[in-house]
């Protein structure tokens, strides 16, 4: 059951609001006063807090003041239930970082609704989007709360690539969002010698292209597909309404951001420091995570070898020799091109 705090201090409202909330199945803790209100969110950690603006002691913007500004308590879900609807009040109270805001006298339903909406869009935040357009549509609909953004969800258009046909190309500006339905892409960089160095690999489930567009720059790198592959659009103008509009999104694709960073930062010191054996593995363990489908005992993959060594950071030729004494020390098998893993536990302990 989750925990609901709300702070009114008119009686009658407050008496009346907490029995609506509590025949809805939710367990509510009331507070007559801002103060009072803080005091009882520190101690007992509702899921959602539900606070008037105008009151003695603390007003409504102390306690959300007070609230951002305790490290265990900052990121709980905050609507402002008040009489004052003027539209300065309005944006006041969402610059300083509400979720919601409902004036007084409100109905039932509404306030319910934007508890329920606040709580759904917790959830979306906190779980892994589902594989192919399904998971798309997911986040599209529930951050837009099935309102003006739906049209997203029911127009969306796919486009198809062939083994080895680059989506977009380092230098040229981002006009859309991908999202890999099918397939593998790579993305790589390549230096003045025209050597490539694979900087991330993508498969379905995965956005693509987000970092240009979350930065306002032009693609630092070349996307191409390393087998068939079918990715959906969105429209670099749909994108920025649903980062503007739903700061749950934003905050996804933030997460996502940081986590490019940390593997961008693992990779430079493999490179780095790592040996040509460790690279090698490096790069196969690296796929695996990456592509293994679930419920198969060994992990196999169809790749160039020129592919492989772009992953790994080294020469063809010293891939391929890495290789053929990895096979002989039964660590992979290679047949008709294809490479199988066929000791993890050797070779992920090349890595430690």
């Amino acid at each position: 059951m989750k925990t609901l705090l709300l702070i009114e201090d008119n009686d009658s409202i407050r008496d009346n609001t907490a029995e609506i909330l509590e025949l809805a199945g939710y367990k509510v803790l009331t507070a007559s006063n801002g103060k009072i209100g803080v005091e009882v969110a520190l101690e007992k950690k509702p899921n959602l807090i539900i606070c008037d603006i105008m009151m003695p002691v603390l007003d409504g913007y102390g306690v959300l003041h007070a609230i951002q500004k305790n490290e265990s308590i900052k990121n709980t879900p905050f609507i402002f239930l008040t009489a004052k609807s003027e539209r300065l009040d309005l944006r006041k109270g969402m610059e300083l970082g509400a979720d919601d805001y409902i004036t007084k006298p409100f109905d039932p339903t509404e306030l319910l609704n934007a508890i329920d909406s606040r709580f759904k869009k917790i959830a979306l935040l906190k779980k892994e989007l589902k594989s192919g357009l399904e998971g798309l549509n997911e986040l599209v609909y529930e951050s837009a709360n099935g309102d003006v953004l739906q049209s997203m969800v029911e127009h969306r258009s796919t486009n198809t690539y062939k083994k080895k046909q680059v989506i977009y190309t380092e230098g040229n500006h981002p006009l859309q969002l991908y999202y890999v339905l099918k397939g593998k892409i790579k993305t790589f960089k390549s230096n003045e010698d025209g050597k490539d160095l694979v900087t991330d690999l993508y498969s379905a489930g995965d956005f693509l292209g987000y970092i240009s567009l979350l930065q306002e720059s032009v693609y630092r790198e070349t996307a191409e597909a390393i087998d068939d592959c079918e990715l959906a659009i969105v429209p670099k103008e749909e994108f920025e309404t649903l980062l503007h509009n739903n700061k749950e999104v934003a905050q996804k694709f933030i997460s996502l951001l940081a986590k490019n960073i940390s593997d961008k930062e693992k990779q430079l010191l493999n490179l780095a420091y790592n040996s040509l054996r460790k690279k090698v593995a490096d790069a196969l363990v690296t796929l695996k995570n990456k592509y293994q489908v679930p419920d198969v005992d060994k992990f196999s993959i169809d790749i160039s070898r020129e592919n492989l060594a772009t992953i790994a950071g080294t020469a063809t030729e010293s891939l391929i020799r890495t290789l053929s004494d990895f096979k002989s020390e039964k660590i992979i098998d290679i047949k008709n091109g294809q490479i199988t893993i066929v000791n993890d536990k050797k070779l992920e302990g090349m890595l430690n």
